[in-house]
C-alpha cells in the first residue's frame, strides 16, 4: 500500500527535533508500490528516509520525503558457519541487531543501540566498536528512480569504505533501497579489539553476542546522550584522514595526538580535535557540543537546523585554523 500526505510534519522523522514538514510525504509497503510510485513519476527533489537520525533539516522540505515500510526478515540461505538475512530496508536496525541476537546469530551486536533503519545502513555503511555495516552486507536490492527498473549491488559494487559507499557517490539519489541482505555468523567470531569493550562484555558473564550488545549499550549511554530528551544525530563530524607526512608534522607538534593506520592513510580524532579547540561542553544560545562525547552537537531544545549548522562551522574553522585539519561533516545537511 502507498500512503501519500502533504505538509506532513517531520519533527517524528528527525532525531536532532527539527520542526519542519515535508511538501509531500510517501510511505510504501513493498518493492511493487516503489516502481509504481516511480512510474507515475518522483520528484527530481526528493530524499529516501530511514529514522532521520543522520540528517539536518535547515528549513521545511519543499520536496518529497519517501519513507519505507518494507519489514519482513527472512533466512534465504543457510550452512553449518552462517547465514544470509535478507531484510526490508524498513526494519528498524537495532530491532535487526536484537533479533539476529535473539536467534542467535553473531557479527550485528557491536552496532546494537544505532538508531536508523537498514536501508539507511547500506547507504551510511553505520560503524561501531571495530565493525561497520559494510563488514557484513553481502547484496543490497534497490529500484531505480530513473526507470522503475530492480536493481542489485553486490557487496563489492557498493564500495565500502569509512562512513560511504556508492549510494553516497555515483549511485546518489538514483535508487530507493528495498533490502539489504547480511551474512552472519552461527558460530563465535566476536569482535572486540575496541576500545574497553572485551572487558566490559567479560564482566556481564561469558563472551557471548548478548554481553557483547548489553556492554556496547552501556559504553553508548554513558557517551551519547538520550535523543527523547535533547536533539542529536549522533556523530555530528567524521574523523579525518590525512597523509602520513601530515600526520608525522601533527605529532612533531602535539605528540599526544591520537593517529591511527588505515588503508587511506592516517585517521586522526575529530574528537580529539575538537576538544583540544576548547568546545567540551560550550553552547551558544539552543545548540552546544555535549558534556560526554566532543563529537556529538545536541539540540538543547528550540534550535533551528540552521543553528545547528552554524554552531558546526564554528567548530570545523577552530580545528581548520589551529591544525590544518578539515573536518567533514557525518551528518546529511537537508535544505
Amino acid at each position: 500500500m502507498i500512503n501519500r500526505y502533504t505538509q506532513f510534519p517531520l519533527l517524528g522523522h528527525n532525531t536532532f527535533g527539527m520542526d519542519v514538514q515535508a511538501a509531500q510525504f510517501i510511505e510504501f509497503d513493498c518493492e511493487g508500490d516503489v516502481m509504481e510510485i516511480v512510474r507515475e513519476g518522483i520528484d527530481a527533489h526528493h530524499i529516501v528516509i530511514g529514522g532521520g537520525s543522520n540528517l539536518l533539516f535547515l528549513n521545511d522540505y519543499s520536496g518529497t520525503v519517501l519513507h519505507s515500510r518494507i519489514m519482513d526478515i527472512t533466512v534465504v540461505e543457510e550452512d553449518n558457519d552462517s547465514l544470509l538475512l535478507r531484510v526490508g530496508s524498513g526494519v528498524t536496525w537495532d530491532d535487526l541487531v536484537a533479533y539476529s541476537v535473539e536467534k542467535g546469530w553473531q557479527g550485528l551486536e557491536n552496532l546494537s543501540a544505532i538508531p536508523g533503519e537498514v536501508g539507511a545502513s547500506a547507504v551510511q555503511n553505520v560503524g561501531a566498536y571495530g565493525v561497520e555495516a559494510g563488514d557484513l552486507i553481502e547484496r543490497v536490492e534497490a529500484v531505480s528512480v530513473i526507470d522503475a527498473s530492480k536493481r542489485c549491488f553486490s557487496k563489492q559494487q557498493c564500495r565500502y569504505s569509512y562512513r560511504s559507499s556508492i549510494f553516497k557517490q555515483e549511485e546518489k539519489g538514483k535508487n530507493i533501497i528495498t533490502y539489504v541482505t547480511f551474512r552472519l555468523n552461527k558460530t563465535n567470531k566476536f569482535v572486540l579489539t575496541y576500545g574497553n569493550l572485551k572487558d566490559v562484555a567479560m564482566g556481564m558473564g561469558e563472551l557471548s553476542a548478548g554481553n557483547i550488545r548489553a556492554a556496547v549499550m552501556q559504553i553508548r549511554a554513558s557517551k551519547l546522550p538520550d535523543t527523547k530528551e535533547f536533539g542529536s544525530a549522533g556523530s555530528f563530524f567524521m574523523n579525518p584522514v590525512v597523509s602520513r607526512e601530515k600526520a608525522d608534522a601533527l605529532g612533531q607538534l602535539f605528540p599526544e595526538m591520537p593517529q591511527y593506520e588505515t588503508a587511506n592513510g592516517v585517521k586522526l580524532s575529530a574528537a580529539w580535535l575538537i576538544d583540544r579547540c576548547g568546545w567540551k561542553e560550550r553552547r551558544v544560545g539552543n545548540v552546544g557540543v555535549y558534556k560526554h562525547q566532543p563529537l556529538v552537537l545536541v539540540n538543547y531544545g528550540g534550535a533551528t537546523g540552521s543553528e545547528v549548522y552554524d554552531f558546526s562551522t564554528m567548530v570545523c574553522q577552530s580545528v581548520k585554523d589551529k591544525f590544518g585539519v578539515e573536518l567533514v561533516r557525518e551528518v546529511i545537511v537537508v535544505e
